[in-house]
């Protein structure tokens, strides 16, 4: 519906290819022996692991606005960063969220495909350790996606990372929405002001006075979004990113409220608004049926 996507350093939304998607956390494989000799107990983890729309943990966004990625049974965890132009930053972090966790220095392979697809591109993560890793470990990954799958919404899988001698399996989902290829930077400055103080399209003259002559980033200044990637049937949905949507983030738009999970999310409703205001629906079309 949307032609540009919403870079997600604030969303993305992210889930493991174990969870569910945004804040969704993995199930871990151990090592290939054991996968390749799978016992009934060995098959059910595996099951939870591969499974994206699993249960979730209550992890807070990544201090680099990321997706938050359990590793293991809450052993360790990882940030998955998705930047604009098809970077992807992948931190390492202790079961505590909030410690650095070096690892040892390797290169991952990974696996990614488009959400619900079913083949699968891999990609490869170098070690670019962070100042302060000590030599020969590292506490954060790059690699550079697929270049026809920018901008869509993604599943990666990494089949293997070594941490403490241990080889464990994690996986995430994006949490950009099904947007076109160009990623929409957050828009700021003269850009913003013109965005939301001038009229076009479903987006008017009124509503920028029922807005109160801000832009989305002042009117929210200061207050936190949080992403629920698994909203229930009934639930209002953000007309983004299809996360569920927070009261506290509303704008009016054709003399409508519409709610949103984040700003950003609001930056890319208005400018459809003014630009294709023919994709733009009824509030109450956008609930999770």
């Amino acid at each position: 519906m949307v032609r540009k996507s919403v870079i997600l350093s604030a969303l993305v939304a992210l889930a493991a290819v174990s969870t569910a998607a945004l804040v969704g956390c993995s199930e871990s494989g151990k090592d290939a022996t054991a996968s390749s000799n799978p016992t009934p107990s060995t098959r059910a983890a595996a099951t939870k692991t591969d499974s994206v729309a699993d249960a979730e943990h209550a992890h807070k966004p990544g201090e680099h606005g990321g997706i938050i990625v359990e590793i293991g049974r809450d052993n360790y965890h990882a940030e998955a960063v998705f930047e604009k132009g098809g970077l992807l930053r992948l931190y390492t972090l202790g079961k505590d969220e909030a410690k650095i966790q070096e690892v040892e220095s390797q290169t991952l392979t990974g696996y990614v495909k488009p959400e619900s697809g079913t083949e699968a591109i891999s990609f490869v993560f170098r070690p670019v350790p962070q100042p302060g890793d000590a030599d020969g470990k590292t506490s954060q990954f790059v690699a550079k996606l697929p270049k026809e799958l920018a901008g869509k919404r993604l599943e990666v899988t990494i089949p293997s990372i070594r941490i403490g001698g241990e080889r464990f399996r994690l996986g995430f989902k994006s949490v950009s929405a099904s947007h076109d290829e160009d990623p929409l930077d957050k828009v700021s400055g003269q850009e913003e002001q013109q965005l939301y103080l001038t009229p076009g399209g479903k987006y008017t003259e009124a509503d920028i006075q029922a807005n109160g002559k801000l832009t989305a980033s002042q009117r929210f200044k200061g207050v936190m979004s949080s992403h629920d990637m698994k909203p229930k049937s009934g639930d209002k949905i953000c007309p983004v990113t299809r996360t569920k949507a927070n009261p506290s983030f509303t704008w009016i738009v054709g003399g409508k409220t519409y709610e949103f999970c984040c700003p950003p999310c609001i930056d890319e409703f208005v400018k459809t608004a003014k630009e294709h205001p023919e994709e733009i629906k009824e509030p109450g079309r956008y609930i999770k049926r």
